[in-house]
């Protein structure tokens, strides 16, 4: 598999002397120790406008940060796993429509925990959840770190974070606790794909990495990616600061250097900045790379089109002016949102910082890896209002 080539950005439409600014305001932040480093990646007509990496790969050690830099994705993992389940849809392996309990019975005679008179009483569905739903968060799960409602707890006491079940057996123990909602009914973000990592095990035959690595990974040249980091690339892994910069506390993050028994579909994956924006011109190029076609054209349209409708929107996850298709939000209106961005435009992040977008309109992407965890809610806009200004046509 060739890489993605590197064009001069004022041929793309893109403004050198603006994207330069994009780099500078990073680097800035890098000195004043906001940032140990980052990788950024614009990329417009299926060629790199930029790529570049700065700072530290490791603060610690002072590693200066190479663009082949490893990073934990976490929530990045989400898009990746929805394609695996709609190639398997396409393989007539599963209908969207299907009841969750009809691939994973141990989802049958879901229980819905309603808060009345002070305490909690449990109710029957109005009607199952479906893949669709997990695809699209309605499923009516949660997570824990989102609230303290009577599910949330549950959530917390069974550890539902843990790393250290297998796919199967978290898949059972969720399945044991009430829903948050009825199904269909509201749009929660969820562990809603870590089921759908389950699911793809129990229809493929093979465990999560298999099947990702087999079907998506190699195929697509993503070779850099999976759910744990060789020994031999280890000196590769981006690390974060110590201690976050605004608060002081020390900074917890999955270590990749050991495999854990879970392969969690909803945030377990490492990658590449090369890796995913592969992925990315894969989206882009609405299901095929270099000759290799993994989804039909018309099912990517499906999957980054809006899901919700008229769906109502939990917490503050989901911004203002997007809805969400199957494994990515995507944006409804030019105005609205607090970001520029082309209706259309689908995107998503990793709780410890990474962030992509892709903008069919403009025909393009842009991806900034970084290991900042608290500092995430800052750098998403920032980056996408950088990339934005430097569209010059």
């Amino acid at each position: 598999m060739t890489e993605l080539t590197l064009a001069a950005p004022g041929e793309l439409g893109l403004c050198p002397d603006r994207l330069q600014r994009l780099l500078e305001v990073l680097r800035s932040d890098i000195e004043r120790g906001r940032l140990p480093g980052a990788v950024a990646l614009v990329a417009r007509r299926g060629q790199l406008a930029l790529f570049e990496s700065m700072g530290m790969l490791d603060p610690a050690a002072g590693t200066p940060m190479p663009r082949d830099a490893i990073f934990r994705i976490y929530s990045m993992t989400k898009p990746v796993v929805s394609v695996a389940v709609m190639m398997l849809m396409e393989q007539g392996k599963l209908l969207l429509s299907d009841p969750v309990a009809k691939h994973l019975p141990e989802f049958a005679n879901q229980k819905v925990a309603v808060a009345r008179d002070g305490g909690v009483t449990l109710e029957g569905v109005a009607r199952p959840a479906t893949v669709q739903d997990l695809l699209r968060h309605t499923a009516g799960l949660t997570y824990e770190f989102l609230g303290s409602a009577a599910v949330q707890r549950q959530y917390a006491e069974l550890q539902m974070g843990s790393r250290e079940r297998s796919n199967a057996e978290f898949s059972r123990t969720l399945a044991g606790l009430p829903l948050m909602y009825q199904p269909g009914s509201v749009w929660e973000y969820s562990r809603a794909t870590d089921v759908l990592g389950r699911l793809v095990e129990v229809l493929s035959g093979q465990s999560l990495g298999d099947y990702l690595r087999e079907a998506i990974f190699t195929p697509l040249g993503m070779h850099e990616t999976g759910f744990a980091v060789d020994e031999a690339n280890h000196h590769r892994i981006a690390e974060p600061l110590a201690h976050d910069p605004d608060g002081g506390v020390p900074l917890r993050v999955l270590d990749p250097r050991r495999r854990m028994a879970m392969e969690s579909g909803g945030g377990g994956l490492m990658s590449t900045a090369m890796d995913y924006a592969r992925f990315l011109q894969f989206m882009r190029n609405r299901g095929e790379l270099q000759g290799v076609r993994l989804l039909g054209p018309h099912i990517v349209d499906y999957m980054t089109a809006d899901h919700l409708g008229a769906i109502p929107v939990t917490g503050d996850v989901l911004p203002p002016g997007y809805g969400f298709g199957l494994g990515f939000a995507v944006r409804k209106a030019a105005g609205i949102a607090s970001m520029p961005g082309s209706a259309g435009l689908y995107y998503w992040g990793g709780i410890a910082g990474t962030t992509f977008f892709v903008d069919p309109v403009q025909d393009l992407y842009a991806l900034l890896m970084i290991q900042a965890p608290n500092q995430r809610d800052h750098y998403r806009p920032l980056f996408r209002s950088l990339v934005y200004a430097a569209l010059v046509d």
